[in-house]
């Protein structure tokens, strides 16, 4: 027994870098969006294509990924990704090497980060596929699984913490930043990514759940799948939708905090905040996030997940809402989560905290409509998982949706009734959406 767990403890660290690898790899394209959109002066629907490039990969590579697993097994499918990531990441860096200077062309440096971030993105996917059940069964199911999930989530949430802050800081000054200054966080990320492919291929991985081709095929001749399900159906529209607001708030916080207090004709509005200060409030949004987790997990024994995304859903409707509606000129001293492990105070306009308040919100969704999406559809929850991972390029399609609202509204904060929106949609599906009305098929194996 303590053999085993000995034996455990280095894929089980390995998948929990590589879960807060997940976030700090995708996390890096919102702080590289403000570089981009001030070295090059591009709009602001302009600044969110790295965040599309990499969600959009998750649309091609979701099912791939889910049969990928099935055949090769964990082990293979990690190292595949690891070593996509490390090719994604180094395409980024590459740009960060390229010669720029103002009144020079842009477009091949850009051409070159979105390359990178799509690539970034199949690695994305393909971790995601993989970390949660390699968890669960490196735990050996049960509560021990789930606890190893939930830390690897908490680590997630952390790194997500971690990375606006440090991208904060390596903007500096906005007017000069470059791409170049982002070097340094993606060596870091080169450099976690090749450790963890080292460690990963010499330890052994069990493997309980390879199906191999003939399983394949049996699931093809099915004449049902989940998306024969209503509620199934409806649920991978809510985590479309879900995935967008998880990563359209924030972006758009750090857009508009930085943002000039006296912008160019055409230009919307922002605070003039340093980008570090701005970092360090949406740092916190992902902190509260971290913090929703953990209380999720306490609370999910005694509240339905249908509860539990009626709630939320109509808390984030209302701090969105008032925030849209409250004058920029009513500001407070947020706590705010600091780079150096400490809280501080930034005052930024009330509506700001709200936005921030929302990641308390935002922090359990997945889990909510993920539960209530399979609830009932059996043999079909696996390559369903496949199905709703090709949904999470909503993350990179409804920030895009906000950068076209803000750059026609000249106004950041009309952009977040696309978040208002999403969330009725999400309210909807808990009360009426994620009903079961296909109980007549058969879902056992």
């Amino acid at each position: 027994m303590n053999a085993s767990k000995k034996s455990n403890f280095l894929p089980i660290a390995m998948m929990f870098a590589l879960f807060a690898m997940i976030s700090f790899v995708t996390g890096l394209s919102n702080p590289v969006g403000v570089i981009i959109k001030n070295q090059d002066g591009i709009q602001n629907w302009m600044s969110q294509l790295g965040n599309f490039a990499n969600f959009l990969a998750y649309f091609f590579m979701g099912l791939p990924a889910g049969l990928l697993l099935r055949r090769k097994g964990y082990k293979f499918t990690a190292l595949t990704a690891i070593a996509v990531g490390i090719i994604g990441v180094g395409i980024q860096l590459i740009s960060g090497y390229m010669q720029y200077d103002k009144g020079d062309n842009f477009t091949p440096i850009f051409t070159v980060y979105l390359t990178g971030a799509f690539v970034s993105g199949f690695s994305m996917c393909l971790l995601n596929a993989v970390v949660n059940p390699m968890l669960n069964t490196l735990g050996g199911g049960g509560k021990k699984g789930n606890q190893l999930i939930q830390f690897g989530g908490s680590l997630n949430s952390m790194a997500a913490t971690i990375v606006p802050i440090f991208g904060g800081y390596l903007i500096g000054d906005v007017a000069r930043a470059t791409i170049s200054d982002a070097i340094p966080a993606l060596m870091i990320a080169i450099g976690i990514f090749v450790v963890a492919f080292i460690v990963l291929a010499m330890v052994k991985i069990p493997e309980p759940h390879v199906t191999g081709e003939k399983r394949i095929n049996e699931v093809k001749k099915d004449p049902h799948s989940a998306m024969s399900f209503r509620h199934f159906m409806f649920g991978t529209i809510a985590i479309f939708l879900y995935v967008g607001i998880e990563v359209g708030i924030p972006n758009f916080m750090n857009l508009f905090l930085t943002a000039s207090k006296t912008p160019e004709a055409g230009e919307a509005l922002g605070m003039g905040i340093d980008p570090g200060a701005a970092g360090s409030v949406v740092g916190t949004y992902w902190f509260l996030m971290l913090v929703g987790r953990l209380l999720g997990g306490i609370l999910g024994g005694k509240f339905s997940a249908k509860s539990q995304l009626t709630f939320v859903s109509i808390l984030g409707i209302v701090f969105i809402g008032l925030g849209i509606l409250l004058p920029n000129t009513i500001s407070v001293d947020m706590p705010v989560f600091k780079s150096d492990i400490s809280f501080g105070f930034q005052n930024v306009p009330l509506a700001v905290m709200l936005f921030a308040l929302t990641g308390f919100c935002t922090s359990i969704m997945w889990g909510g409509i993920f539960n209530l999406a399979v609830e009932g559809i059996g043999k079909y929850t696996e390559l369903g998982s496949g199905i709703f991972m090709v949904m999470v390029v909503g993350g990179g399609v409804l920030p895009l949706i906000q950068g076209v609202v803000a750059d026609l509204t000249i106004s950041y904060m009309a952009s977040y009734w696309v978040i208002v929106a999403s969330l009725a949609y999400l309210l909807w599906y808990a009360l009426i959406g994620s009903k079961n009305v296909n109980t007549d098929i058969d879902v056992v194996v």
